[in-house]
C-alpha cells in the first residue's frame, strides 16, 4: 500500500533518481487520486513546486516524513528506521553502464551504518585470520620459556592495528575496480557511503598505530615485519592484480608474515621454525585463492583484474595448478621430521591433509564442475585449523 503513496520527483542532477513518501507532515507531496489525468496533473504540480530544491533539501525534507509504523516498500527504495522511512538513492549511470540493476540494488538496500561501513572498510572478518595466526605464532615460540601475557596482548593490537589500516588502504585502490564486481560493489567506498579522505585517514592513523606500538612494545623486529606485510600488501600486491596474474604468488607473501610476527614478538630469533610456519601459511593460501578466483573469474575477468583463472572455462588450468600447490605443501610439510621440532603426529598428520586436498584439487581439474570447485575451497578451509591443532600438539622445542 506504501507504493501507492508514491510520487516521483526529478532532480537536477541527471545521475540520480529521488522519490519521495508522501504522508504525515509531508502531506503536500501527496498523490492519490481516481483517475490518471488527475495523478498526472498533481505529479506536474508537485514537480514544478520542488525542481528549485537541492538534492540535500529533498533529503531533508524527506528525511522527516514521518509514518505511523516503520516500514519499507516492497521495490526496496525504502528502509525503516525508528519511525521514519527514509530514502535512498540509486546511481543510474552505474545501471546503465553495467546494462542491469544489480548494482543499483546492492547500493540501495543497505541504510547508511557508520560502524558497519568501518567493519568492511577494514575487513575486520578476514582479518581475524591475521589475528589467529598472529596468536598461534606467539603460542608456539613460548613453549619452554616464561609466557608474557601482556606482550601477547601488545602483539595482537599492534598488527590488529596495522592490518585493519592496510585494509583501507587496499580498497581505496580499487574503488573503481570494485564498483564492478557484485560481491563488492557495495563495500562503502564503491557505494559513495564514505568519503576517500576519511578513509584515507583511518588507514594511515591504524598503520601508523600499528607499526609504532609494536617498535615500542612489542619489538623492532615485529615491527618490521609488519612494515614490511603493509608495504607488499598496498604497494605491490593491490597495482599487481590489474598488471599480471602472478599477483597471487605475492599477495600469499604478505598473508604469511603473521606468524612471523607472533613468532619475533614472543622474543625468539628466526630459524627453521619460524619459516616453516612462513611456508605452510604461504603455500596453504594458493590454492585457497585460486579456488575463489575460478568460482568469480566472470567479475573477475569482467571487473580487469589479472588472475590465473581468467578464461579457464574447464577449470583444468586452475585444479592443476591449485594441485601443484598442494603437494608442494605436503612435501614442504616433511622438514619438522628432519629438524626435529614435531614428532609423528605432525609428521603423519600434516602431509595426508596436504594430500586430501591435492586430491580434491585433481577431481576439480578432471571434471570442472563448481561443486569440485566449492569442496577444494571448503577443503582448504578446514585445512588450516586441523593443521594449526597438530602443529600445537605435536610441536616440539629444540635445545
Amino acid at each position: 500500500k506504501l507504493e501507492q503513496n508514491l510520487i516521483t520527483i526529478e532532480p537536477a542532477h541527471p545521475r540520480f533518481d529521488f522519490s519521495a513518501l508522501c504522508v504525515g507532515p509531508c502531506a503536500h507531496f501527496l498523490c492519490r487520486t481516481a483517475n490518471s489525468d488527475e495523478q498526472q496533473k498533481y505529479q506536474n504540480a508537485a514537480k514544478t513546486a520542488h525542481t528549485s530544491f537541492t538534492a540535500d533539501l529533498r533529503q531533508l525534507a524527506i528525511r522527516f516524513c514521518h509514518v505511523l509504523k516503520p516500514c519499507r516498500s516492497s521495490s526496496g527504495k525504502y528502509w525503516k528506521s525508528g519511525q521514519r522511512v527514509h530514502h535512498r538513492a540509486v546511481n543510474t549511470e552505474a545501471t546503465n553502464q553495467t546494462g542491469g540493476t544489480d548494482e543499483a540494488k546492492n547500493t540501495s538496500l543497505r541504510p547508511h551504518n557508520f560502524r558497519r561501513d568501518l567493519v568492511v572498510l577494514m575487513k575486520v572478518r578476514l582479518n581475524i585470520f591475521v589475528l589467529i595466526t598472529t596468536f598461534f605464532g606467539f603460542i608456539l615460540a613460548s613453549r619452554g620459556m616464561a609466557f608474557d601475557w601482556m606482550k601477547l596482548l601488545h602483539t595482537l593490537l599492534g598488527t590488529a592495528a596495522a592490518a585493519f589500516g592496510s585494509a583501507a588502504f587496499n580498497q581505496l585502490m580499487e574503488v573503481d575496480l570494485d564498483a564492478r564486481m557484485k560481491r563488492t560493489a557495495d563495500r562503502p567506498l564503491p557505494a559513495r557511503r564514505m568519503d576517500p579522505l576519511a578513509a584515507f585517514g583511518v588507514g594511515w592513523i591504524l598503520s601508523a598505530i600499528g607499526i609504532i606500538h609494536l617498535a615500542v612494545k612489542v619489538g623492532h623486529l615485529a615491527a618490521y615485519f609488519t612494515a614490511a606485510t603493509i608495504a607488499i600488501y598496498v604497494f605491490v600486491y593491490t597495482p599487481l592484480k590489474r598488471i599480471h596474474s602472478s599477483n597471487t604468488l605475492v599477495g600469499a607473501i604478505p598473508g604469511a608474515i603473521p606468524p612471523l610476527i607472533g613468532w619475533v614478538g614472543a622474543g625468539r630469533g628466526l630459524g627453521w621454525e619460524a619459516w616453516f610456519l612462513f611456508g605452510v601459511l604461504f603455500l596453504w593460501q594458493l590454492p585457497h585463492f585460486i579456488a575463489i578466483n575460478w568460482l568469480h573469474r566472470a567479475e573477475y575477468e569482467a571487473a580487469g583484474y589479472k588472475m590465473w583463472s581468467n578464461g579457464d572455462l574447464s577449470g583444468k588450468k586452475s585444479g592443476l595448478l591449485s594441485a601443484i600447490f598442494a603437494i608442494a605443501l605436503a612435501a614442504f610439510s616433511i622438514i619438522p621430521a628432519f629438524v626435529g621440532f614435531a614428532n609423528i603426529i605432525w609428521t603423519i598428520g600434516g602431509p595426508l591433509l596436504a594430500l586430501i586436498m591435492t586430491a580434491l584439487a585433481i577431481g576439480f581439474a578432471h571434471d570442472g564442475q563448481r561443486t569440485s570447485a566449492r569442496r577444494l575451497f571448503f577443503s582448504t578451509l578446514l585445512y588450516l585449523p586441523l593443521a594449526l591443532t597438530l602443529l600445537a600438539i605435536a610441536w616440539k622445542t629444540r635445545a
